[in-house]
């Protein structure tokens, strides 16, 4: 019976740390989405500090009121993802947006232009983003490598010592005739 247990806390574990991998890393790389941290507030209480948001490319004709979008401010600075709350047209003729935190009190200053736009959210994960936050990218590669090598050693450990467990008790699966 404790073996059972045991069994079953092991693969629940492994099931989850392969879910979250594939939701912070295989899901976003396979779509074409890109995976970001929320870092502040602003987003609260949907999307508070640590989660990670995937965001998947959108044009800006499909962009509304309402639509969650992570955008860059400033070449080189950091992504914001923020609710658009006003569309308007810029005097190149192309679409702007006006961006507030849902836990903001007023707008974001600046409109922001459609070529700031990175995505529309797509879906978030709740402290995936810390995870995201405290690894470099080649830490996180070499994580992920790692984590799946793990896994996978662990899931055929498992299946060789159930092989032996039926051989070592004599199992076998006869016929039944009727």
């Amino acid at each position: 019976m404790v073996t059972w247990i045991w069994r079953i806390g092991c693969w629940t574990v492994i099931l989850a740390v392969s879910a979250a991998a594939a939701a912070a890393v295989l899901v976003p790389r396979l779509a074409g989405a890109t995976p970001y941290s929320v870092l502040s507030g602003s987003m609260r209480p949907g999307l508070s500090p640590g989660t990670l948001v995937v965001v998947r490319p959108v044009e800006p004709e499909d962009i509304g009121i309402g639509t969650v979008i992570t955008y860059q401010p400033e070449s080189g600075r950091r992504f914001v993802t923020h609710r658009v709350v006003a569309q308007g047209v810029g005097p190149d003729g192309d679409p702007v947006f006006r961006t507030q935190g849902d836990a903001n009190g007023s707008p974001d200053k600046e409109w922001v232009r459609s070529v700031q736009v990175s995505g529309e959210l797509w879906y978030s994960a709740p402290w995936l983003g810390h995870v995201s936050t405290v690894l470099t990218g080649r830490e996180r590669q070499v994580g992920v490598t790692v984590v799946a090598v793990g896994l996978l050693g662990y899931a055929l450990l498992m299946f060789a010592a159930a092989a032996r467990d039926r051989q070592r008790h004599g199992h076998t699966t006869e016929a039944l005739h009727v």
